[in-house]
């Protein structure tokens, strides 16, 4: 696949350049290239980033930064199987926990809620750093709605994490997610609370709280741009403009 020519491959994380190391000069700056383009590409173009994962894949099928990078890419492709598959091997290769909430996750989307939460009380969880504690808990209510079971959803959420008012990057998707779980409980008073919370910590745009709270509110946005057909603007009654200049001239 095509790499643009502002791709030097330097661009990359220094720990997954050290551990590029292992490889040959040249195979790992190639290496290094298709790995820049999965994250340039993962969130605006999943299949693209997959694609170039693959070829890192190809090429370095032993480094353990490449097969969480092909999990990824297989992850925002909903290949989930494949994704779990990768996620794993990088696992072995490194010992650590840190992948363990997106393979909950991954089960999932394997239609196994049951998995994901024996997984959230899995020994792994403790070792986990607070933000991916709380990606965890996160899956962990997912995996509660996956079967139906609302009000343990809501529980499950509720942490010192989510009471805290100090805001951290996973604030707002926590704070969004319960108030998804309050809303589809029937408890709109509460959920609009929440999403109004969500918006205050949503500094990037990573949801669309407002969105949700906009609608709560019985708020529609229209296009002001918005004209008719025969571009003449539509008065209040429904007749444009024209036929009511016409109306005053007869």
């Amino acid at each position: 696949m095509p790499i643009p020519e502002d791709v030097t491959g330097d661009e990359i994380d220094k720990d997954v350049r050290q551990e590029l190391q292992s490889l040959p000069k040249t195979l790992a700056e190639d290496v290094a290239k298709n790995l820049v383009m999965v994250a340039r590409l993962i969130d605006e173009d999943p299949e693209g980033a997959y694609g170039y994962s693959k070829v890192a894949l190809r090429l370095a099928s032993r480094v353990a930064a490449v097969r969480e990078a092909a999990g990824f890419a297989a992850y925002a492709n909903q290949k989930y199987g494949e994704a779990l598959a990768e996620f794993r091997a990088a696992r072995r290769m490194t010992g650590s926990v840190e992948l363990w909430p997106v393979m909950a996750d991954c089960e999932r989307g394997l239609g196994r809620p049951e998995k994901a939460l024996d997984m959230a009380g899995a020994p792994e969880v403790h070792k986990l750093d607070r933000a991916g504690q709380v990606e965890m808990r996160l899956v962990a209510a997912g995996a509660r709605r996956d079967m139906g079971q609302l009000e343990a959803a809501i529980v499950t959420l509720q942490s010192p994490e989510l009471a805290s008012s100090s805001v951290q990057s996973w604030t707002a998707r926590l704070r969004y997610a319960y108030a998804d779980a309050l809303l589809a409980a029937g408890r709109e008073r509460e959920a609009r609370e929440w999403f109004a919370k969500a918006v205050e910590a949503d500094r990037d745009g990573s949801t669309d709280a407002s969105d949700r709270l906009a609608e709560l509110d019985g708020v529609e946005f229209v296009d002001a741009l918005d004209e008719s057909d025969d571009g003449d603007s539509v008065s209040a009654d429904g007749d444009s403009e024209a036929d009511d200049q016409q109306d005053r001239e007869e």
